[in-house]
């Protein structure tokens, strides 16, 4: 039977809820903190690498700017109401993009300095109804690893790529599956921002930018006519979740909103000024969903690196609690976690190891104390084996840092 995130949450404690916090207000529990984490690292890791620059904003802003950047006219009603504080009017943000811009305008930007890629693994928030809110995969606070890149026009080609490959590639380190690569574009219909020949570029440079990456990986490229955002064409990266329910996971989106509502300029090689390309891009998505989904694909078993619990060290007696504590303490020294569980029968403790989803469980008896050994089952990866205290920390170690499924049992002699 496949299970939701919502019914392994009962066993795993990754997130809870509270009335008095509120409907769609998930609280991340110290497990779902640890997965969080580990994404929230992979999520800036990418960003590094691809040559972002990483950025701190406020949730709030003034009325005033969502009224600037289209956000309050378009998304209004999804919007959390105005709080007055004396004569200002201040709103949590539905979208990061507006502050990333007056970012990008508080400077003197030259056409050799682009593109500039801002990144922020920020809140942002949805007054969704009480009706629709679930658990991870509905929320009213989405922390969201965003960026934005501000580029010329004859960058969005490169940075279409760069951006789709590095979030292809996050899936791939997920091990979450894509099924398909959407491009989405505008309709017939009045409600776009934006010229003709501005969505015909912006389309006409996704879809070249796709097809070779889409081939490369096997994956389908769709065209979806209304699918786009208001403000531009987006390339969406289409997966579906236990239940068959197709959802987006990471997105790539050209804006020809943000840039003319905020006045964005660079000086280009003649001398006079010219409005940058403004491009979202969504590489792991929000840690809400994304956690939903690899708790849904992985039925709770993550790979090893995202597990809360990387091994659960379970003594047969006392006369073993100090040898267990022992090898605790030096994988937690080495950034590992390790969980000592000595309370009741050890098949008690090993059916509440399996159930909370403990990668790996390792019992520790007389004779693992004299070999200096550890009795280690792998779940996930089909192993059950005696292993030295010494090499199994290398092996767990290799297996974080590597992000590894499972240790590689087979390296050992």
């Amino acid at each position: 039977m496949t299970l939701d995130h919502r019914e392994l949450n009962r066993d795993m404690s990754v997130f809870t809820a509270n009335p008095l916090v509120g409907s769609g207000l998930p609280m991340w529990l110290p497990a779902g903190a640890v997965i969080r984490h580990e994404l929230e690292a992979l999520a800036k890791e990418i960003a590094r690498e691809d040559g972002c620059l990483g950025v701190y904003s406020p949730v709030l802003g003034k009325r005033a700017l969502y009224e600037r950047s289209g956000h309050l006219s378009k998304f209004g009603d999804d919007m959390f109401p105005a709080m007055r504080l004396g004569e200002d009017e201040l709103m949590l943000r539905p979208a990061n993009c507006p502050h990333h811009a007056l970012m990008y305008a508080s400077a003197t930007r030259s056409y050799r300095e682009l593109p500039i890629r801002l990144n922020e693994l920020a809140a942002m928030f949805r007054a969704e109804r009480s009706g629709v809110v679930s658990g991870l995969s509905r929320v009213r606070q989405i922390n969201l690893d965003d960026t934005h890149v501000f580029c010329r026009a004859d960058q969005v080609f490169d940075e279409a790529q760069l951006a789709l490959r590095s979030a292809i590639r996050a899936q791939q380190i997920l091990g979450l599956p894509v099924d398909y690569v959407r491009l989405s574009m505008r309709d017939e219909s009045s409600s776009w921002l934006g010229t003709d020949a501005q969505w015909a570029s912006g389309q006409k440079s996704l879809r070249d930018a796709a097809a070779p990456i889409t081939n490369e990986h096997g994956l389908e490229l769709v065209e979806a006519a209304g699918e786009a955002a208001f403000y531009g064409p987006k390339l969406d990266l289409q997966v579906r979740d236990s239940r068959g329910h197709e959802q987006t996971i990471a997105t790539v989106q050209l804006d020809f909103n943000q840039p003319e509502r905020f006045g964005l300029e660079y000086t280009g090689q003649d001398g006079r000024p010219h409005r940058p390309v403004m491009i979202h891009r969504g590489t792991l998505g929000s840690m809400e969903r994304v956690t939903a989904a690899m708790l849904e694909h992985y039925q709770g078993r993550l790979p090893f690196w995202l597990a809360p619990i990387h091994i659960a060290l379970l003594p047969v007696g006392v006369d073993q609690d100090d040898a267990v504590r022992s090898f605790a303490d030096a994988a937690a020294r080495k950034g590992l976690r390790p969980n000592i569980d000595q309370a009741g029968a050890l098949g008690a403790r090993i059916r509440h190891a399996r159930a909370r989803r403990d990668h790996l469980i390792g019992v520790v008896g007389p004779e693992e104390v004299e070999a200096e050994t550890v009795q280690v089952t792998d779940i996930a990866g089909g192993v059950r084996r005696q292993v030295r205290r010494d090499e199994l920390l290398a092996l767990m170690l290799e297996a974080q840092q590597s992000r590894l499924r499972s240790p590689r049992w087979e390296s050992l002699s």
